[in-house]
This record gives structure tokens, C-alpha cells and sequence, in this order.
């Protein structure tokens, strides 16, 4: 039983390792297991060993049937949170998020001044981006006041805007 335990022990040392150098059975065999699609990987493999470790102790150490019924159910175990583990990881390594937000997609947004902005100069607005706040230069035609509110009209840089102020 001394060894399940130190099976699965093991192998929880070498899942948290893996966090770092996963990928690195793979690139040992220069693309052969290419098809395979990460079940080789240092997640599946300490995911498949802990759980043949731990099943195959709690078996032989909680029924008493021995060590050959102890490994058939770790291998299962194993077997079992191996691919539940691969799975899991391929949904996630597919999962992909939009795009990043563009400075395109300012125009249209409301915001508010925070640095007053002089006629035909530069002051600063607060605008939400993304759910984020974005601090921004911004230039007006007309002078508008700290604390008013602002409607971007284009995006004249990655860090500057044109605003028209909100008229209710």
C-alpha cells in the first residue's frame, strides 16, 4: 500500500510542475505524438498516476482483496481521471476570447471630463472600455467644463480622443 501512496503523492509533485514545463514530452519526440493531441502530456500523465496511486491504496488498505484487484481499480481510476483530464484540458486550451478592444471601438462611448478641455486644445475624459476605466486626452471644438459629459465622436490615436459634449 506504501507504494499506491507514494504513487499518488508523487504525482501530485509532478502536476504541479507541469504547470510549468507542460509540453515538454511532446517536444521530446519531435512530433511523432503530434496526433495525439496533448495525451502525453504532464497533466493527463500526473492525473492518471495519482488517482491509480491513491484508488489502488484506498482499495488494497479499506477491502483487504489484495494487490492485483487494488490495481485493476487504480487502473480504471486512473484511467478515468486521465481522460477527464484531457478533456478538460483541450476545452480549454480551445477556449479563445473575442478580440481586444481597438481604439475604434471608443467612438460612440459616453464618459465624463475629467481635465477641463479649452477650445481647440486638450483636456482629459474618463471612458469605460471593455468594463475597464480608460483615461484619455481628448479635444473639443467648443470648451467644455470638468465634470461634464462627453459623447466620443472619433478616435484620433491609441491615447487621444474627440469629444462633443452631452447636450440634454
Amino acid at each position: 500500500m506504501a507504494w499506491c501512496l507514494g504513487l499518488g503523492i508523487g504525482r501530485i509533485a509532478v502536476l504541479a510542475l507541469s504547470l510549468i514545463f507542460d509540453g515538454v514530452l511532446e517536444g521530446l519526440f519531435g512530433g511523432v505524438l503530434d496526433g495525439l493531441d496533448g495525451l502525453l502530456s504532464l497533466p493527463v500523465i500526473a492525473g492518471f498516476l495519482s488517482m491509480f496511486g491513491f484508488a489502488g491504496a484506498i482499495v488494497w488498505g479499506c477491502t483487504g482483496l489484495g494487490a492485483w484487484p487494488a490495481i485493476g481499480i487504480g487502473l480504471a481510476a486512473g484511467a478515468a481521471a486521465g481522460g477527464a483530464t484531457w478533456k478538460f484540458s483541450r476545452a480549454l486550451m480551445r477556449d479563445r476570447t473575442g478580440s481586444a478592444p481597438r481604439r475604434e471601438d471608443l467612438v460612440g462611448t459616453a464618459g465624463s471630463v475629467v481635465t477641463a478641455i479649452p477650445a481647440d486644445g486638450y483636456g482629459e475624459v474618463l471612458l469605460r472600455l471593455a468594463g475597464h476605466p480608460v483615461k484619455l486626452a481628448a479635444r473639443s471644438a467648443d470648451p467644455v467644463a470638468r465634470g461634464a459629459e462627453i459623447w466620443v465622436e472619433a478616435s484620433l490615436s491609441s491615447t487621444s480622443v474627440s469629444v462633443r459634449p452631452v447636450e440634454r
